[in-house]
């Protein structure tokens, strides 16, 4: 509340609207309160603040604001309490800790049959298609030792094991979790997630995902799209078995890679051409041209293989081995250097070896050199006395062993590896045709990453700073939700546009036009949004609603509101 500088007697009590009415739309139309008062343990009697509005705040910045637990008071303070799911008096009870109890609340509940209704209500109320689902994991980086998250159970339910390993945040220092994602291909919705042990092994979290998934389905009958890491054995033959289709990468290490690359080194594939994409940095540039082959060898299991070339991915490749070849070389010609030098630092045949094995290991360009380390006698000359040399003078001769270095390209691997850029092979049951195998998996499943971007960039999930694994588990089911409603929303909007004709929105600085408006400049557009109540002795007595500009109010006819959302509120 500030007091009006031009008229003495009365205030002027500024709050921020924001794009909350967009927001709430969302979780109105997904009865997400109804849900979770269902599931939530009852009431504790000596809460001044509900779990389930708690919650709910929490989940509305998770979606807007984004901002640490310790400044979620300080948030409330600036919005409309009505819109922010709470009572007026509530908004002074927020802080931290009163959140934090709210959230072992929420890890009291139970949270996979809450994830389920809240998904099969909302596939119902928006229509989501289920015919095809991509999935993905990757790291949540927690900053700290978290010694006490060890597995162990908390008020009788077992909690998350932090542990050190491959982490894709590229913090090999810090402990991890695993957060594991499944979407939709209908508006790369999410469907499903679960966060697991930061040791866990990827490839086995994909049956229990494909399981809960016909669960949802009420069948077997949905693709299941997923990288490298679903292509087990076990994994394959699980969902064939069970009537399931599936789409995924063929690893390096399987012999069908082997096999077929070893083919072609002296036989020419048909190659036919399926697909010409856009230049992925350049505007103007060259497509990117796609052929395909089916493999001249079976699978052992009788799965399809078909394996693909890139022209974008042939330049890659080649600029790759380059670039690594130069590098190594680079590094070994300053070993050689130095070897060279009157004090070189390696003193034994076996420690150069060791340094120019890292050199090679690091840029992969082991597999292109081979090298040599010889050893030999190098005769120093000393005096046997100090002073001046004369003609008198007696010298001792002494043999030191120095290294020389050589090394040399292997043609064979150089040759053999150019016959292979730009192939990558995709390995399914179903009986799409290759340029629909390839359609699937490149078009839609780098949408999985952008949602994990989307968590940890722009909710802030990564790192997190909680102490109680407890706790970290039922943030990262609100972390979901808002993943959910960003989805729908984005959704919902790009459906309206496509149906009205409308090509692009200018949601970029400058007016300038998006042609696939994302959720996050969609609310940005309406951030700035403010109500003023001009108050005198505690009465209103003039109310100013936000003002709407022209783009305003067409977003909000896309998502299906009108101005008067804004109005009252």
């Amino acid at each position: 509340m500030q007091q009006h500088p031009a008229v003495p007697g009365f205030e002027l009590d500024t709050q921020v609207v924001g794009a909350f009415p967009l927001v709430n739309q969302i979780l109105k139309r997904l009865r997400f309160d109804d849900i979770l008062r269902k599931h939530l343990p009852p009431p504790d009697p000596r809460a001044l603040l509900p779990t389930q509005s708690a919650l709910g705040f929490l989940l509305r910045n998770l979606v807007l604001a984004r901002g640490p637990l310790y400044k979620l008071g300080e948030w409330a303070q600036e919005g409309v309490p009505a819109l922010m799911g709470l009572e007026p008096e509530q908004v002074r009870l927020l802080n931290d800790d009163r959140v934090g109890r709210a959230l072992d609340r929420l890890f009291d509940a139970d949270r996979q049959a809450l994830l389920t209704d809240l998904v099969v209500f909302m596939v119902r109320e928006f229509d989501v298609g289920l015919e095809e689902f991509h999935n993905d994991s990757t790291s949540i980086t927690l900053q700290g030792k978290y010694t006490h998250a060890t597995g162990e159970r908390v008020r009788g339910k077992p909690t998350l094991r932090a542990a050190l390993g491959h982490n894709k945040d590229h913090r090999p220092d810090l402990k991890q979790i695993l957060w594991i994602l499944t979407l939709s291909a209908d508006g790369s919705v999410p469907v499903h997630f679960k966060v697991a042990d930061g040791n866990t092994e990827d490839s086995t979290t994909h049956v229990e995902t494909w399981s809960a998934l016909r669960q949802l389905v009420g069948s077997s009958d949905f693709l299941y799209v997923a990288d490298s890491k679903l292509c087990t054995r076990g994994n394959l033959k699980h969902i064939h078995g069970q009537g399931g289709r599936f789409i995924t990468v063929l690893p390096r290490t399987w012999k069908e890679d082997t096999l077929f690359k070893d083919w072609i080194q002296n036989n020419t594939p048909q190659w036919d051409e399926v697909a010409r994409k856009p230049h992925p940095r350049l505007k103007d540039g060259p497509p990117d041209i796609f052929c395909a082959v089916p493999s001249p060898n079976p699978d052992a299991d009788g799965f399809r293989v078909i394996w693909y070339k890139s022209s974008h991915k042939m330049e890659r490749d080649a600029e790759a081995r380059g670039n690594a070849l130069q590098t190594a070389t680079r590094a070994l010609t300053e070993i050689r250097a130095k070897l060279e030098g009157p004090r070189p630092r390696w003193r034994t045949q076996t420690s150069v070896a060791q340094a120019v094995e890292k050199i090679l290991a690091k840029g992969g360009a082991d597999r292109w050199l081979d090298y040599e380390v010889v050893a030999f006698d190098k005769p120093t000359y000393h005096q046997e006395t100090r002073g001046r040399p004369g003609t008198k003078t007696r010298w001792r001769r002494r043999l030191k062993t120095r290294f020389q270095l050589t090394w040399m390209l292997r043609q064979d691997r150089l040759d053999y590896d150019a016959r292979c850029d730009g192939l990558f092979p995709l390995i399914t049951n179903t009986t799409l045709s290759p340029q629909e195998i390839l359609d699937i998996y490149k078009s839609k499943q780098p949408l999985v990453e952008r949602q994990h971007h989307l968590l940890k960039a722009v909710q802030s999930g990564v790192p997190v700073f909680l102490h109680s694994s407890s706790r970290i588990e039922a943030l990262f089911f609100l972390h979901f939700v808002a993943l959910l409603v960003n989805a729908l929303l984005e959704r919902q909007v790009r459906r309206a546009m496509a149906d009205r004709g409308i090509k692009s929105l200018p949601l970029y600085p400058e007016e300038r036009e998006c042609r696939a408006p994302s959720a996050e400049r969609i609310l940005e557009t309406f951030g700035s949004l403010q109500r003023h109540l001009l108050c005198k002795d505690g009465a209103v007595v003039q109310r100013f609603d936000p003002e709407l500009t022209p783009l305003h109010r067409k977003i909000l006819g896309l998502a299906g509101l009108s101005g008067t959302a804004f109005a009252n509120c």
